[in-house]
């Protein structure tokens, strides 16, 4: 399996998903637009991977590498490529396929539970933890201020009460866009926090530095676990 990580700034790396791919056996390429670099022809393709980034999708004339990266995925997602987008990534997915980014209703960055839709064959729980009443929320790590309209033919997959649209599923494909990080490792959050410090501040939805990296090495097996199914389900 080739897999191809698009990536928008160095401190956003793969995280987790690395360890998955590594353990796949699979063959990992790296496009960094931010270094002026290109993609590859699409039929060598055979996971697309797309990571997050501080810029906006519609920062076109900023970062005019945004306009060929999204006709790249659109192109792509036609010809039936597994492709999965996290936070910028979900939203150049969104974009792609002609859906609206815009600035959420407010900004969340840190800790915060998704609440996931019944239907969804994704963020599915155990049995006992059903029981509990657990079974559709999972905690993961937020870091975004722009949210966007679901592409029409797509399901919901995963909301918040401030940000209704979390996570998708593009019908019929194997395509996911994730507005949150189930990638995230300790490593990564800090270099996250390195070089986005100045978003942190206070409001309900914004968690203060020590409080995110506050985290047990449970959170991060849960989230890992999850990102791990979604990556399965991608190459099923």
């Amino acid at each position: 399996m080739h897999a191809q990580i698009f990536q928008h700034v160095s401190f956003e790396g793969p995280g987790h998903i690395k360890t998955w791919l590594e353990n796949k056996h699979a063959r990992i390429s790296t496009t960094r637009f931010y270094a002026d670099e290109y993609p590859p022809d699409i039929e060598d393709v055979d996971l697309l991977i797309l990571m997050g980034g501080p810029m906006s999708v519609n920062d076109t004339d900023t970062y005019p590498w945004l306009e060929l990266e999204k006709a790249f995925i659109h192109a792509a997602i036609h010809a039936g490529k597994p492709v999965l987008g996290i936070c910028l990534g979900a939203q150049l997915i969104a974009s792609a396929m002609g859906s609206r980014i815009y600035p959420a209703p407010t900004k969340e960055i840190g800790w915060f539970p998704i609440v996931g839709n019944p239907a969804s064959p994704l963020f599915r729980f155990s049995e006992a933890e059903q029981q509990l009443g657990q079974a559709e929320e999972l905690t993961v790590l937020h870091w975004h201020g722009e949210t966007f309209d679901i592409p029409p033919d797509a399901t919901l997959l995963a909301s918040t009460p401030e940000c209704k649209n979390q996570a998708f599923l593009l019908n019929g494909k194997k395509v996911i866009g994730l507005q949150f990080h189930l990638e995230t490792t300790p490593d990564s959050l800090d270099s996250l926090i390195e070089h986005c410090r100045d978003e942190i501040g206070n409001g309900p939805k914004r968690m203060s530095e020590e409080e995110m990296k506050r985290q047990s090495p449970a959170q991060y097996l849960s989230i890992h676990h999850e990102m791990e199914r979604i990556l399965d389900f991608l190459i099923s």
